[in-house]
């Protein structure tokens, strides 16, 4: 009788063949990761975009004056918390009408970076804050020199004049909070207060680019922080 030939892999073959797929993972998974956050940098970039386009309808309609508002915002109960407009909650309600569709925390569209792992609901889904340069006077920027004048100041927000922006390429208005592009462990993360991480910055001129923290200049409190630019909204935040 014909000796039936079976086919198939032995052992030692299949072993190969393992540690090959094995080893081309280990090659493509950064390379995908990469890749993935390469697209989050580009989209969050194009939201900035669409932010300054939106910032500059409001600039049209509104004798070319920045977004303003109390700070902290008037509450509609007493139990509310307080909403800092610096932390995006405040001057979203400007710039949204400009947009072309409703803007909450359930669809937070362009004001979530896709990078940003912070839980929707802390900030209302809103990723990006505005520099307080852009509602206070530069002789109340400089006499801030606290992290702590950030979110607790008794000084009455005052509208400024976009005329009054001395370097419109060297100034951020919008930017990341967080350091949703290059992750940091557990408790670094204190957005514009330190020097760590990386963030998309939107600047004055239009232009949107990924910078690291400490490559922005130091402002008032000694931080890299766009908020408390030395001389403010006629200051400047980059290059150093």
């Amino acid at each position: 009788m014909r000796r039936r030939i079976q086919n198939g892999f032995t052992i030692v073959e299949l072993l190969v063949v393992i540690g090959i797929i094995a080893a081309l993972t280990a090659i493509l998974l950064p390379g995908l990761g990469k890749a993935r956050g390469m697209a989050r940098r580009v989209s969050c970039g194009s939201n900035l975009r669409q932010i300054d386009m939106a910032m500059h309808l409001y600039l049209s309609e509104n004798k070319d004056t920045y977004p303003c508002a109390q700070d902290p915002l008037p509450k509609k109960q007493p139990t509310d918390p307080n909403i800092w407009l610096w932390m995006g909650r405040g001057f979203r309600n400007f710039i949204t009408p400009y947009f072309g569709e409703k803007i909450d925390i359930n669809n937070p569209s362009v004001l979530r970076c896709p990078g940003d792992q912070t839980p929707a609901s802390t900030y209302e889904a809103t990723s990006y804050a505005y520099s307080m340069a852009f509602y206070h006077s530069p002789q109340q920027i400089n006499d801030m020199n606290s992290s702590t004048d950030n979110y607790q100041n008794s000084r009455p927000s005052i509208s400024q004049e976009a005329d009054r922006v001395a370097k419109p390429a060297g100034k951020i208005i919008v930017g990341d909070w967080n350091s949703n592009h290059q992750r940091l462990n557990p408790g670094e993360d204190k957005g514009w207060w330190n020097g760590l991480g990386c963030r998309n910055f939107l600047f004055i001129d239009g232009r949107v680019q990924l910078l690291q923290a400490g490559k922005i200049r130091k402002a008032n409190d000694g931080n890299p922080n766009p908020n408390l630019t030395i001389d403010g909204i006629e200051g400047i935040d980059w290059p150093q």
